[in-house]
C-alpha cells in the first residue's frame, strides 16, 4: 500500500494541473471567504441602528468556533475545481495508456484501482489542509479574543474531508467510465452545476425533499449553512436545527454511496478489456 501511495504521489507531483489546482484552490478558498467576511463587516460596522441590529443578529461567523463551520460551508462551493483534476488524472491513464503499462509492470487490476483511490484521497487531503489554514487565519484575524474556543466545532474538519472525498469519488467514477476527459468534464459540469441543483430545488418544494438522496446533495448536507442563517426567523431556526440533526444520517449515506462507487470501480475493472 505504501509503495502504491509513493508511486501515485510521484505521478501527481510531476503533473502541472495538480499544482495549478492547488494554486487556484489556495486562492478561491480564502477568496470566497474574504468576500463573505467583508460583506459581514459592511453590514455590521458603523453607527447606524441597522448595523447594530445586524451585528447582534449575526454574531461573528468567522470568529472561533464558528469559523470552522462558516469556512467549510463557503469553501465547499468550489469542490468542482479539484474534481476537474481528478477527472484529468484518471482519463490521462487511458489517453496515454499508462494503465496498460502498470499491468505489464506487474500490478494487479485491484492495485491499479487502489492507486487511483489514493490519488483521490491525496487531492481531498490537500483541499482539506487548505480549508484548515483558511479557517485558522479567519479565526485568529476576525476576533483574537475568541481563540480560547479554537478547539470547538473541530468536527467540521473530518466532515469537510469526507465531503471532499465523496464528491471527488463521484468525479473519478465518471472519468473512469467515460475515459474521455472533455466528455467527462462536460457531463460532470452540466450535472453538478445545473441538473442536480434544479432537481434538488424542485424536490424540496414538490417531492418531500427527496432530492437530498441525489449523489452530490447527500454529502452537501454534511455541512449545512452556518448558524447565522438560522437567525432570520422561526422557520430558519427550525430548518437549521433539522439540518444539524440530519448530519449523522448523511454521514452514513455518504459512506455507503462512496463505498458503492469504489465497489463499482473494482468490479468493472476486473472485467474491463484493457
Amino acid at each position: 500500500m505504501l509503495a502504491l501511495l509513493k508511486i501515485e504521489w510521484l505521478k501527481i507531483k510531476k503533473y502541472p494541473a495538480f499544482w495549478w489546482m492547488l494554486g487556484i484552490v489556495a486562492l478561491t478558498y480564502p477568496g470566497i471567504n474574504t468576500i463573505t467576511y467583508y460583506g459581514y463587516l459592511k453590514a455590521t460596522t458603523g453607527k447606524e441602528v441597522t448595523n447594530n441590529i445586524a451585528k447582534m443578529l449575526l454574531g461573528n461567523p468567522f470568529a472561533f468556533p464558528e469559523t470552522w463551520h462558516s469556512v467549510a460551508y463557503f469553501s465547499s462551493f468550489f469542490i468542482l475545481l479539484p474534481s476537474i483534476v481528478v477527472i484529468m488524472l484518471v482519463t490521462n491513464e487511458y489517453t496515454f495508456r499508462t494503465h496498460r503499462q502498470n499491468i505489464i509492470d506487474g500490478w494487479s487490476r485491484n492495485q491499479f484501482i487502489t492507486s487511483k483511490l489514493f490519488d483521490v484521497l491525496i487531492v481531498a487531503v490537500v483541499a482539506t489542509l487548505v480549508y484548515i489554514l483558511v479557517a485558522l487565519f479567519f479565526g485568529f484575524y476576525a476576533d483574537p479574543n475568541s481563540t480560547s474556543f479554537w478547539a470547538d466545532q473541530l468536527q467540521y474538519i473530518p466532515l469537510f474531508l469526507l465531503q471532499s472525498f465523496a464528491q471527488l469519488s463521484i468525479a473519478f467514477l465518471l472519468g473512469y467510465l467515460v475515459k474521455k476527459a472533455f466528455i467527462a468534464l462536460g457531463i460532470f459540469l452540466f450535472y453538478y452545476l445545473i441538473i442536480e441543483n434544479i432537481a434538488v430545488g424542485y424536490a424540496r418544494f414538490k417531492l418531500n425533499d427527496i432530492g437530498r438522496f441525489l449523489p452530490f446533495e447527500i454529502s452537501d448536507r454534511l455541512i449545512p449553512a452556518p448558524a447565522f442563517f438560522s437567525r432570520f426567523g422561526k422557520d430558519a431556526k427550525a430548518s437549521y436545527d433539522h439540518a444539524i440533526h440530519l448530519i449523522p444520517e448523511h454521514i452514513l449515506y455518504t459512506i455507503l454511496l462512496t463505498a458503492g462507487i469504489w465497489w463499482i470501480c473494482y468490479a468493472v475493472h476486473k472485467k474491463r478489456d484493457l
